[in-house]
């Protein structure tokens, strides 16, 4: 991936979070710093791995806009967040409270669902290809969710970083067409598909009972999944006057909606072993 950009013009420079003043001397090269480290914080506790870029751009001093890797659900609005999943959004607000007391100028993005691990899928936790038989419902079925094409996140984060109505504010991603419930998305694969699929539901109380017998991170997911297909958090709420709402600001942009999105798993050959 890093060759590809290359290719298209992109200047690499080597940085480590292990050596401060190579972060320093990458920041002083740039004028916007977007980082896209994995929010897995069961993985070394990367979110907080942040703190230490914190320190670099504040250190170099010339950064016009900071996104830090966020791009999911809005931690500011989880505090009531089940546990162990709750560290997630405890960590990315320790990060906004150091961007902040450091006076860097952000953004923030809250990105909703990525695709390629709540569409793509049909939104069953652990899988990544839609189902051509049977598919698990959580709960009704009726909650609303947010889903984007990765490539869409991409282009409106990209065009907010010199945007100044998007300046200390949260950037959220809410594109009109894909603000589904989970039937609505399984409809849209049945229609793609010719046929209907067999629907089973799970109750919140069984979904929650699975993380007895998970590892740490798949309690993390079973968490997280509960609060957006059971909760509504990503929707349940009016966008106030510290965000702005991404295709509303940027109506030039033509998102891909879902049903497009699922069009291109029909190619695929899928073999159970």
């Amino acid at each position: 991936m890093l060759l590809s950009f290359e290719e298209q013009g992109a200047q690499l420079v080597e940085g480590s979070f292990f050596d401060h003043q190579s972060l320093v001397d990458a920041v002083k090269l740039v004028d916007v710093v977007i980082c896209t480290m994995s929010g897995m914080h069961f993985r070394s506790h990367n979110i907080l791995m942040q703190l230490k870029l914190v320190e670099a751009i504040k250190e170099a001093g010339n950064i016009k806009r900071f996104l830090p890797s966020e791009f999911g659900m809005d931690p500011s609005r989880m505090d009531n967040a089940l546990e162990p999943g709750k560290v997630t959004f405890d960590e990315k607000m320790t990060v906004r409270k150091a961007i902040e007391e450091a006076k860097i100028p952000f953004t923030y993005v809250s990105a909703n669902c990525f695709g390629g691990y709540f569409a793509g899928n049909l939104a069953p936790l652990g899988t990544l290809v839609p189902p051509r038989d049977k598919v698990a419902i959580y709960g009704d079925g009726k909650t609303k969710v947010i889903y984007l094409d990765e490539d869409d996140i991409a282009i409106y984060t990209i065009k907010t970083i010199d945007d100044p109505r998007t300046l200390n504010k949260t950037l959220y991603l809410r594109p009109p067409k894909n603000i589904l419930t989970q039937l609505q998305l399984v409809e849209k694969w049945e229609k793609l598909l010719g046929r209907k699929l067999q629907k089973f539901s799970i109750s919140a109380k069984d979904f929650l009972a699975s993380m007895k017998v998970m590892d740490f991170a798949g309690q993390v997911g079973v968490g997280h999944f509960y609060h957006i297909f059971y909760k509504g958090c990503l929707s349940n709420f009016e966008i106030g006057e510290e965000g702005e709402e991404a295709s509303a600001l940027y109506p030039e942009v033509r998102y891909t909606h879902m049903d497009a999105y699922l069009k291109r798993y029909l190619r695929l050959q899928v073999v159970q072993l």
